[in-house]
């Protein structure tokens, strides 16, 4: 009985180990890398190929007031969220903010240290989808911090985006604005008039290095303040304000009133961000302004 099982394994053996041996001669196929990898390399993944049909990337946009990457953040009514920017590489950001229709009504601050607040400002916007608010703040010698309180109701939320700017991006070159700069004295105003060409219209305020106290408003028709935004920056020179306003229709005037002292003029610079085509706004609309052709070259020369 041992001798026939011996007998048998005998046999089986061979076809056995010639299997085991198929098995592991089997070579790897590495059809997504460059190269079979040897004994010690890393594996170099290749990337897909693109068909030769395939459409092109979409091109770099210019940099507008709501294209930023950073996520949304929900500020509940009555609630206040910080930024922390740790890093002194950060010396600029900007501030995003809007809602899904509803009012806006705000209070955004620059902290840097205990009891310290060089930048403030207050922010009011009839409408937050069609009208969000888009600035930025200058964040040198950091570490800093952005607080974004919601002085709003509860039934009024916002979202808010906090997101650092190069220096050599569209907002940081802040000195290209084609009209002004304009010397605003202390308790004295300036209006600009403005095409309904226009969709978004970028101010500029700063000093000589002398506190700045502003208050800007987007108005149309007679008083009737569809954005309002109140200023202070300790150091204009080393702080200075850039906004960017959406005034979608037409009858839309900046305002910019000084609330300082006579001890403490501004310049302020505005000009057009974003021109419309003459077909963007319906024919049948009145058309509020009566600086329509004189305005409109002023912000565009080109035209």
């Amino acid at each position: 009985m041992r001798f026939a099982a011996a007998l048998s394994l005998l046999f089986i053996a061979p076809s056995v180990v010639d299997a085991f041996a198929l098995t592991k001669a089997k070579v790897p196929v590495f059809s997504s890398l460059s190269a079979i990898p040897g004994p010690g390399d890393q594996l170099a993944l290749q990337r897909p190929r693109q068909p030769a049909n395939a459409p092109a990337p979409p091109a770099p946009t210019r940099a507008g007031s709501l294209q930023v990457k950073s996520p949304e953040v929900t500020v509940q009514g009555g609630s206040l969220t910080t930024w922390a920017c740790s890093s002194p590489a950060v010396e600029r950001v900007q501030v995003v903010l809007k809602t899904d229709g509803r009012p806006l009504d705000a209070d955004v601050e620059l902290w840097a240290g205990p009891d310290n607040t060089p930048h403030k400002m207050r922010v009011y916007v009839e409408n937050g989808a069609d009208r969000p608010f888009s600035a930025v703040m200058e964040t040198p010698r950091g570490p800093n911090t952005i607080a974004v309180r919601n002085i709003g109701q509860l039934e009024f939320p916002m979202a808010a985006q906090i997101e650092a700017v190069s220096a050599a991006g569209p907002l940081g070159d802040m000195q290209t604005i084609a009209h002004g700069p304009m010397t605003i004295q202390g308790g004295a105003l300036r209006t600009y008039p403005f095409d309904p060409q226009v969709e978004s219209v970028q101010v500029l305020l700063k000093t000589d290095g002398r506190p700045l106290n502003a208050r800007i408003e987007l108005l149309q028709g007679p008083n009737n303040n569809k954005q309002v935004i109140e200023l202070y920056t300790e150091d204009g020179l080393d702080r200075p304000f850039y906004a960017i306003l959406e005034s979608p229709g037409s009858g839309n005037v900046i305002r910019i009133v000084n609330t300082a002292t006579v001890e403490f003029p501004l310049t302020c610079s505005v000009g057009a961000y974003k021109m419309g085509s003459k077909d963007s706004f319906e024919e049948m609309q009145p058309v509020i302004s009566g600086y329509g052709d004189q305005m409109n070259k002023a912000f565009n020369p080109q035209m």
